[in-house]
């Protein structure tokens, strides 16, 4: 029954259709493209294109300079950067704790370089104070007699050993002497070579500088110009009988100074020509002529001497040494 009326419907819009229309048409339907476009799908996206900007045209010489924005005074209550002041908080929200930076520890201020001196120039005469330093470093003493001692040698015993360089000294440095058991003791000995740059010694004596630097002192100032003035030539070398030996005096039971490396023993001179002057109780005129102008000139830079005629100990040497006295007075005989 449904199928009929559906049928009967369908005729009856047919019927509808085929008849023409001779009243107004109320409305056009709108006439629909034959083809539509077709929509494009998993395509890149074109990027945009860039963004020009302005650049400023150049500001004439004499245009006035543009003043720069003022800073907007914050509110009270407020910092530049719109964060409350005060800790009090903003907005109703609650007070954040904000850790202190580290403290940072201040830097000492940097030294400023020390300036070296200059150099002297090429053909320009030596500087004293650079001589003087250079000199200083080559005469450091032997590191065995530091090691030994246990402690840096003093600055006197440096300085001696600096002016026995400036002389012309040849010597070498040995280990501290020391015996408990005796008393006999040299800290910082030394042993010479050479009385000066013309005069040698042998056999090489030990002695503490002091007394070294006393013997080449009078070697030069006192022996050298006597030969010269009695033989007419230099002294070549110079024979020593003792230096240091750890022993008493021959009168009693007291240390010689021999003991301290602080006496020397001079037994013979020889001169340039070869000739040998020996030290004795009857020498010739001439050399005993010598031999007397040594003896005497030796009291004073010497606080004790001694040769023959004064004992039987010292008939065949001058004894020299550096025994303190009483206000500085000497034994001469």
């Amino acid at each position: 029954m449904a199928a009929f009326g559906f049928f009967r419907l369908g005729r009856l819009l047919l019927a509808v259709a085929a008849t023409p229309l001779t009243g107004p048409v109320l409305a056009k339907a709108p006439e629909l493209p034959q083809t539509a476009p077709v929509p494009q799908f998993n395509q890149e996206a074109t990027p945009p294109p860039p963004t020009e900007i302005p650049v400023p045209e150049p500001r004439p010489a004499d245009a006035p300079a543009a003043e720069p924005p003022q800073a907007t005074q914050p509110q009270s209550g407020q910092s530049q950067n719109g964060q409350p002041q005060n800790g009090q908080p903003q907005n109703g929200q609650p007070k954040t704790e904000q850790p202190e930076p580290p403290a940072i520890a201040p830097q000492p201020p940097e030294k400023p370089a020390q300036a070296e001196p200059p150099a002297s120039p090429p053909g320009a005469p030596p500087n004293p104070a650079e001589a003087d330093e250079k000199a200083e470093q080559k005469i450091l003493p032997d590191p065995r007699s530091v090691a030994i001692a246990g402690k840096e040698m003093p600055a006197e015993e440096l300085a001696c050993r600096r002016r026995l360089k400036s002389m012309g000294v040849d010597f070498e440095e040995r280990k501290p002497e020391h015996d408990t058991a005796v008393g006999c003791s040299i800290p910082y000995p030394i042993v010479l070579k050479t009385l000066g740059k013309s005069i040698a010694i042998g056999p090489e004596p030990e002695l503490n500088c002091q007394m070294a630097e006393a013997a080449v002192r009078f070697a030069a100032s006192v022996i050298q110009p006597a030969a010269k003035a009695e033989f007419g030539t230099d002294i070549k070398s110079i024979g020593q009988a003792s230096a240091f030996v750890c022993r008493p005096r021959h009168a009693g039971g007291k240390l010689s100074e021999h003991a301290f490396g602080n006496a020397l023993d001079i037994a013979s001179f020889t001169l340039s020509d070869g000739k040998e002057i020996d030290v004795g109780p009857t020498p010739p005129e001439k050399e005993a002529k010598f031999l007397d102008a040594v003896r005497k000139a030796a009291c004073g830079p010497f606080k004790t001497v001694l040769g023959p005629g004064s004992d039987a100990d010292h008939s065949m040497h001058l004894h020299l040494d550096l025994e303190p006295r009483r206000n500085g007075g000497t034994f001469c005989q």
